[in-house]
């Protein structure tokens, strides 16, 4: 991390925490709590709008104790700088993908296994059922200082380079960008590719100076971050929905009530329903927008590389805990 943006954050984030510390007594009567939130997608992203309109809704049942301001585009830092500054207390709120969490505790892979859910509507009914994923998410709170306060679709990931991917032969050698994972890794080498783990921020120069031969993400990342410029073949891979988390430090969510809490949690599941019915009309946004950039869209062979990663589901399901999450997952189809 650049040690100018470090200096910045901290800056910013030690004015919040003494307005934190300072604010106190009856929610109606004290000054607005204003938690910073991370995020590294623009401001138009569903997920933005969604944290925006919890603020607004959560200021109101909360009689004005608390509101989230939203520093997107990466301003506090990439996803992995801004989950460290969530740790230590820098930043109160951050949206980070899922598989940075396998850091902490490996058991997460699970969650982000390709071609595990069936449909976003699936994905979304079982990360943030309590039954599934509860004791899951409470053992980051303890011992990482990670509160996981739900998760949000982040669209269907697929695979974009300079030519059209059909099948696994289509990436023998491709250098693709990822999510830092073990799970991704290997993913990626089962899928024909070569998994290089990079921040987001760093991907276009990558691609357009060769280091990178491709990525894979969702339409709405590949067209706002102007990828379809200089990788202009999108091919539906379909291999990967990972969730993204609105995470805290436990210090900030030991500041709200028990009814303070359980109106957050009520909110912030309306805001999980209202994102993900967003999504569709963003993606084709997206496509339109790429599309306009020069990108062509491809369908590529599911079934090919659904059968090549399924060694990955036998690796990863290993052990007592992560059994017992995936056959709720099946079960949840």
């Amino acid at each position: 991390m650049h040690r100018n943006k470090v200096l910045a954050v901290l800056a910013v984030s030690s004015v919040a925490m003494m307005g934190l510390s300072a604010c106190g007594g009856d929610a109606g009567t004290e000054s607005t709590k204003v938690l910073k939130v991370a995020f590294n997608q623009n401001a138009s992203h569903p997920q933005a709008v969604a944290i925006t309109e919890l603020s607004d809704k959560l200021k109101e049942a909360t009689d004005g104790a608390f509101e989230l301001e939203l520093f997107p585009d990466e301003q506090l830092g990439s996803q992995a700088e801004t989950l460290e500054l969530v740790q230590s207390g820098a930043v109160d709120m951050a949206i980070v993908a899922g598989p940075l969490l396998e850091a902490f505790n490996p058991d997460f892979s699970v969650l982000n296994l390709p071609y595990v859910y069936d449909s976003p509507e699936h994905q979304m009914s079982v990360l943030n059922d309590p039954e599934i994923t509860g004791e899951l998410f409470d053992s980051l709170e303890t011992s990482e200082s990670i509160s996981i306060v739900g998760a949000y679709h982040g669209g269907v990931r697929n695979v974009y380079t300079g030519a059209p991917v059909e099948t696994p032969e289509d990436l023998a050698g491709q250098k693709i960008r990822i999510i830092s994972s073990d799970t991704n890794v290997a993913m990626l080498g089962m899928m024909g590719g070569v998994g290089t783990p990079m921040p987001q921020g760093d991907v276009y120069t990558a691609i357009q100076s060769g280091v990178l031969d491709g990525a894979e993400n969702n339409e709405l990342i590949y067209a706002d971050l102007a990828h379809a410029e200089i990788a202009k073949h999108y091919s539906y891979t379909k291999h990967l929905m990972i969730p993204d988390y609105f995470v805290a430090n436990p210090t900030v969510m030991a500041a709200f009530s028990d009814e303070q809490r359980e109106a957050l949690e009520t909110l912030f599941a309306e805001s999980v329903d209202s994102e993900l019915a967003s999504f569709d009309s963003k993606v084709s946004e997206a496509k339109a927008k790429a599309e306009a950039a020069g990108a062509t869209f491809h369908e590529a062979d599911v079934e090919a590389f659904r059968e090549a990663v399924t060694p990955l589901h036998e690796d990863k399901v290993n052990n007592d805990v992560t059994k017992a999450i995936f056959e709720k997952i099946d079960a949840a189809r």
